[in-house]
């Protein structure tokens, strides 16, 4: 094998490994003081507060539109697709923004954490005693020390139809 055929095998390993590497960040989140983590691959945007347009006759979950630099986002809010407590009419909410088969979705959070790399050996899979809702949303959990790290599943959570049953 060449120098430069080593040297590209090395490079397409890295990568591999990087992306990989990638699979296991979470950009983290907090509802309703709990900590959610979403994929940092599928995260496209955080953004503060926004102003949402109603949209008529839309399921509960779905709060509104927004405007993202000239594309219209359909913004999610978590909270009521979770079955939890509206939020308070003066606390303020942020965005995490996920491209899911080509659309902009903003899933409206309380507050944006950290991106966050937990160990592998801290994951289980979704435990039966997790809140039915939640579990079908979840892709799994990891046991922090002070708390859990509930891994949410993007196409799942976005399945609107589901939510509605």
């Amino acid at each position: 094998m060449t120098k430069n055929a080593l040297a590209a095998q090395d490079e397409k390993r890295s990568l591999a490994l990087t992306q990989e590497a990638l699979m296991h960040e979470f950009v983290t989140m907090f509802i309703d003081r709990q900590l959610f983590g979403i994929p940092v691959l599928s995260v496209q945007d955080v953004l503060g507060p926004q102003k949402i347009t109603r949209v008529p006759l839309a399921p509960p979950e779905v709060a509104g539109s927004l405007n993202l630099r000239g594309r219209i986002v359909t913004a999610i809010d978590v909270r009521t697709r979770l079955a939890l407590l509206k939020r308070e009419g003066d606390e303020s909410s942020m965005s995490v923004v996920v491209d899911f088969n080509g659309e902009l979705y903003s899933l409206i959070v309380d507050q944006v954490g950290e991106v966050m790399t937990p160990a592998q050996s801290d994951y289980e899979k979704t435990p039966a005693t997790l809140d039915e809702r939640w579990r079908e949303i979840s892709d799994g959990v990891y046991r922090l020390k002070d708390t859990l790290l509930i891994v949410l599943d993007v196409k799942k959570l976005l399945r609107l139809d589901a939510a509605a049953s």
